[in-house]
């Protein structure tokens, strides 16, 4: 291949992305078990090779196995014979990272990285709840308390529970009834162990942009399988990723390659049931942050899966086979068949559903930044190996980390939490000390006039008193009768 090129397969002629368009972003889309993974091994391994660094969330485990030589499968060997180049066993440098810490180094990011927009999505809090969720944050802000993990969270909102009354004649309305709805979805969270996510030390995004000593790009694996059971977590991790990546970089321009390519495997998980003014962030980013020298390519099995305004910014495709067995489905193969440049030579349409395994039709961005006539196109096969690695080759890679020992240990230092539990104490002798002297201290008894009184005295004095109220009720009663029946005479 050239310089600046990345080889993806062979049509009627070679089909390559251009790294100096490939921050103008992808997509790579097909049914399940048609080569979309293989596909994205392959680009990972060509931006690797370019001394591009790479970040893909690994859904099944499959990606991990590029950490290792290829075994040289004789479809592959076939296939690399077919497409006219030779087959070329090797391995890439890999770093493993685990939101849960299991199957790599922890990702963590705090509280107040995350955000009450992104919080709120994670939450599924409605309009009211995310509105308190906002005053927590801005009187956290204000009064200096940092909100690192989710401890520091709830502490922040059972103080905002407790000055309820103050802060809503300033901010507006607090309900407690709100944040015991945010309290719960917490609970909920920290269920499905997403309190691994958030705490100290957080992810420095310079450590997703390694090269190696070699000048090849590290690719870093994101252990996605587990992260799969809480797709909102997933998709709300993926959208802080974009956003931290989007403040942190400076501005660059066009470069000759990217300084970083993102994949999101099974993106639709990223826009099912997202509220509109985070659509509308998404599309932002998306849009402005190939200036950043990021590329992002999205990989989901429909192309409706992803919106029409985040689509129109995809300039890169790879889109192997679709079914057509309902009505959604024919309108998925249209809809993707209308946005290729149309081959004179087939009937696009016609071919989406007709392609094989390996096989995509392909259109890139030509030098000009026009996209390519689409071609039917065979994949060029992953050097590294297909399929997961092992366990023990998993600990190996992460004993010779470039990150080794940065993200192992939790720290948890002086935040929200505890600056209350400090308020807490400090106020808490003054205004309970009398209280629970009261309860604790046994009262001295008063003398009673009943100590030395016969029964008959006591049960006369009660028949006594008895009478008296009657009397004094019926009496009530007249009095109230005659000041009504007065009023209602006027």
């Amino acid at each position: 291949m050239a310089e600046g090129e990345i080889l993806i397969g062979m049509s009627t002629k070679p089909e390559v992305l251009l790294l100096k368009l490939a921050n103008r972003h992808g997509l790579v889309t097909g049914a399940t078990g048609t080569g979309k993974t293989v596909t994205l091994q392959g680009l990972a391994e060509g931006f690797s090779n370019a001394g591009v660094p790479v970040f893909a969330a690994d859904i099944k485990g499959d990606l991990s196995g590029l950490c290792q030589p290829g075994d040289g499968a004789p479809p592959f060997v076939k296939r690399a014979k077919e497409i006219g180049v030779d087959y070329v066993s090797d391995r890439f440098p890999t770093v493993f990272w685990d939101v849960f810490g299991e199957k790599g180094h922890p990702i963590r990011t705090t509280i107040s990285e995350m955000g009450p927009l992104l919080l709120s999505r994670l939450l599924d809090l409605n309009d009211t709840q995310e509105g308190v969720l906002n005053i927590a944050f801005r009187v956290a802000d204000e009064q200096g308390l940092l909100l690192l993990d989710l401890k520091d969270l709830r502490a922040m909102l059972v103080f905002v529970s407790e000055n309820a009354k103050a802060l809503s004649a300033e901010y507006g309305n607090v309900s407690t009834q709100s944040v015991g709805a945010i309290q719960r979805q917490l609970l909920v969270l920290e269920n499905q162990q997403a309190a691994n996510f958030f705490g100290e030390p957080g992810l420095e995004i310079s450590d997703l942009m390694r090269v190696d000593r070699d000048g090849r790009g590290i690719v870093n694996i994101l252990a996605a399988d587990k992260l799969m059971d809480n797709p909102r977590l997933y998709a709300t991790f993926l959208l802080w990723m974009l956003s931290e990546l989007f403040e942190e970089l400076p501005e660059v321009g066009d470069l000759d390659r990217p300084k970083l390519v993102f994949f999101f495997d099974e993106a639709h998980l990223l826009f099912n049931d997202a509220p509109k003014a985070l659509l509308e962030s998404v599309e932002r980013v998306v849009r402005l942050i190939r200036s950043k020298g990021v590329g992002i390519y999205f990989v989901t099995q429909n192309p409706l899966d992803v919106p029409d305004t985040v689509l129109a910014q995809l300039g890169n495709r790879v889109q192997h086979a679709l079914r057509a067995f309902t009505p959604r489905d024919q309108k998925a193969v249209r809809a993707a068949a209308e946005t290729f440049r149309q081959n004179p030579a087939f009937n696009t349409e016609d071919v989406i559903t007709a392609l094989g395994v390996g096989e995509a039709l392909v259109s890139t961005l030509e030098k000009k930044g026009t996209p390519s006539i689409v071609e039917r196109t065979l994949i060029a096969p992953p050097s590294g190996r297909v399929g997961p690695a092992t366990d023990a080759e998993r600990r190996a890679i992460m004993a010779d980390s470039p990150v080794r020992g940065r993200y192992d240990k939790t720290i948890d230092r002086e935040s929200a939490y505890e600056l209350l539990a400090k308020r807490r104490e400090k106020t808490e002798p003054r205004d309970a000390a009398p209280a629970r002297r009261e309860r604790e201290e046994p009262r001295e008894k008063a003398p009673t006039k009943s100590r030395g009184v016969s029964t008959t005295e006591r049960v006369l004095t009660n028949l006594a008193s008895s009478a008296a109220r009657s009397i004094g009720t019926q009496v009530g009663r007249a009095i109230l009768r005659s000041i009504l029946g007065s009023m209602t005479k006027r």
